[in-house]
């Protein structure tokens, strides 16, 4: 079985949002890195 983007995404949404609710000052460090991630991945620059 191949993991992809496609399923790493949910898994990564689930993770954050463990974290999230334990650690709640980690919203923004985590929004901003999924924002980053998912522009370079837009861009072309990750696969």
């Amino acid at each position: 079985m191949a993991f992809g983007i496609e399923h790493l995404q949910p898994i990564i949404a689930l993770i954050a949002g463990i974290l999230i609710l334990i650690i709640p000052r980690l919203l923004n460090i985590i929004v901003a890195i999924y924002l980053i991630v998912i522009g370079l991945v837009g861009l072309g620059f990750l696969r």
